[in-house]
């Protein structure tokens, strides 16, 4: 059977469907006991696996449809965002934001609640206006924003049906440029939190060593409209502008995968992300991923309390992020109705490692109210991941309500919203 990305889950379906039609989806989906939708396989637990029928959307029609207003367009769901981006580019359209990795499926991305970054960005998942999908009857329903369970529908775990095809928000074509900074000192950067992470249209704080006075990375994202100005770190922090034309945050990696930094000037699609479409990005899958979102006000402090658990972490840790995004109206989005910091772990592919490494992490972020992501690894204490959303009851009745049969359950979601 096949395995995810990082290969640390094995798929256990007895079946594996690739329909090349909405048509022979529905019918897949009608005659199927248990099934799951997979995509491109970039999630770290086992929400995508079942028992059942394991189905691919990446063989459905692909084109993108740009609405005649060109304020929205219709884009497959099993294609990677790499795909999506070049279409729209071609017709000097854009997405406001991307995630890391370009490589994503659009419905898997969005499923998950996965984000790029940007204190005025909102996760991926907000950018979808309408979601068209094949219901556990073998139906195709379609839901758009504004409708009632709109909220819920969006980051719903494939809980609700297969989607086929989503309605993404997009806006004109832009250019961008990329600044990376090393070796920002940690105290002024906390004291200048917002500045920081405000001063680019998008920004990353990457940390190889939490034990370090400082920071490895501060990399910013920004919108190009003066060409000859020059993006600067707010007074008082202190550090040095790379000129590479790419530097890998993951200590070790291949500087190659990385998409064009040192202040030169591309399109949205070829800087957003921060690997290049293609190239295998970062440790080609031979890692981990954990990552939980906290309140945006608590960032400073619980920042500072994670660098105390430095001697646990550390032993485990190939890189972290920290990224921000802005409040939305999700019911499973980490940012739901909050202004949002995610504090991201890429971890080397060690579970005895990582073990320790997590309940630590986790000692700090339980008293946070941190949110976990839905596609990535948790430890003991935030298995019961539902509690920890504001909407998590409303959705349990929504899955419940859309498929009462269980057709769409798993293993995670048993355990997420109960067997």
């Amino acid at each position: 059977m096949p395995t995810n990305w990082a290969g640390n889950v094995v798929f256990a379906a007895d079946r594996i469907a690739r329909p090349a039609t909405v048509a022979e989806l529905q019918e897949t989906v009608a005659a199927a006991d248990r099934v799951r939708a997979f995509g491109t396989g970039h999630s770290f637990n086992d929400i995508a696996d079942t028992t059942g029928t394991m189905v691919s959307v990446a063989g459905l029609p692909g084109d993108v449809r740009v609405a005649p207003d060109r304020r929205t367009a219709s884009v497959p769901a099993g294609v990677p965002f790499a795909r999506v981006a070049r279409a729209l580019h071609a017709e000097g359209l854009a997405l406001s934001n991307l995630g890391s990795l370009p490589h994503i499926s659009v419905a898997g991305a969005v499923a998950t609640g996965t984000h790029g970054s940007g204190d005025r960005n909102r996760v991926l998942s907000a950018q979808v206006s309408a979601i068209e999908y094949v219901r556990a009857d073998g139906a195709l329903a379609t839901v758009g924003r504004g409708d009632d369970a709109f909220g819920g529908s969006v980051v719903a775990l494939g809980a609700l049906g297969v989607a086929t095809r989503l309605e993404l928000d997009v806006r004109d074509a832009f250019d961008m440029r990329q600044d990376l900074f090393l070796d920002a000192a940690w105290d002024p950067v906390l004291d200048a939190f917002d500045a920081v992470t405000s001063g680019a249209y998008s920004a990353s704080l990457f940390i190889q060593d939490w034990a370090s006075s400082a920071i490895d990375q501060i990399l910013w994202k920004s919108v190009v409209e003066d060409p000859d100005a020059v993006p600067a770190l707010p007074p008082g922090v202190d550090a040095g502008r790379s000129l590479a034309r790419a530097v890998s945050p993951v200590a070790g990696a291949s500087d190659d995968t990385v998409t064009t930094q040192g202040g030169s000037i591309g399109p949205w699609l070829e800087r957003l992300p921060h690997f290049r479409h293609d190239a295998e990005p970062s440790n080609a899958g031979d890692e981990l991923q954990s990552e939980y979102f906290i309140d945006r006000a608590l960032a400073p402090r619980v920042l500072e309390s994670l660098r105390r658990e430095a001697a646990a972490v550390n032993p485990a840790l190939l890189v972290s992020e920290i990224r921000t995004m802005a409040a939305d109206d999700l019911w499973l989005s980490g940012a739901y109705r909050r202004d949002t910091v995610g504090v991201h772990f890429t971890w080397k592919p060690d579970p005895a490692a990582v073990a320790p490494a997590l309940a630590a992490v986790e000692r700090v972020l339980a008293d946070a109210d941190a949110r976990p992501h839905w596609g990535k690894l948790v430890g003991p204490a935030f298995t019961d991941r539902l509690p920890r959303f504001p909407r998590g009851r409303a959705f349990r009745e929504l899955a419940e309500y859309a498929d009462p049969g269980g057709k769409f359950r798993n293993a995670f979601l048993d355990r997420v919203l109960g067997a």
